[in-house]
């Protein structure tokens, strides 16, 4: 799959519409989306990272955000791939600024949508871009 030009969605981010989005979504688009792009945006809010990866991030989930993307997200089952892809690709492109309390953060806030069993397939969070 060829990634969209989602760095021109950065201007669509807003931290009120990620939180209202992703409540929206959650439990269609499953665990992996969620903590995908949880992580990114408590990655954003690191002090740590550079400015160029928080653009990246901003790209990101400004197309997660957008209702307007390459596979619009209304379309039952394949409506939320091209998210997933583009916040897997920025994930990997970010990884070493991302601390472990913020990966930890990210897991313990997916409790509010999903079940340990359904948490679980996080753990394979990177077979899914690849």
């Amino acid at each position: 799959m060829e990634l969209p030009d989602f760095m021109s969605y950065a201007n669509k981010f807003s931290q009120s519409d990620f939180v209202e989005k992703i409540s929206r979504i959650a439990k269609r688009a499953g665990a992996k989306l969620v903590y995908a792009a949880l992580i990114l945006y408590y990655t954003l809010q690191s002090d740590k990272v550079s400015t160029a990866n928080k653009a990246m991030i901003i790209g990101a989930l400004g197309y997660m955000i957008s209702p307007l993307d390459v596979l619009p997200d209304a379309i039952p089952i394949v409506g939320l791939t091209d998210d997933l892809a583009v916040l897997i690709y920025v994930l990997k492109k970010v990884w070493t600024d991302i601390d472990p309390d913020i990966q930890e953060n990210a897991k313990s806030k997916l409790s509010k949508w999903f079940d340990e069993d359904e948490i679980a397939e996080i753990n394979d969070l990177f077979k899914e871009g690849e």
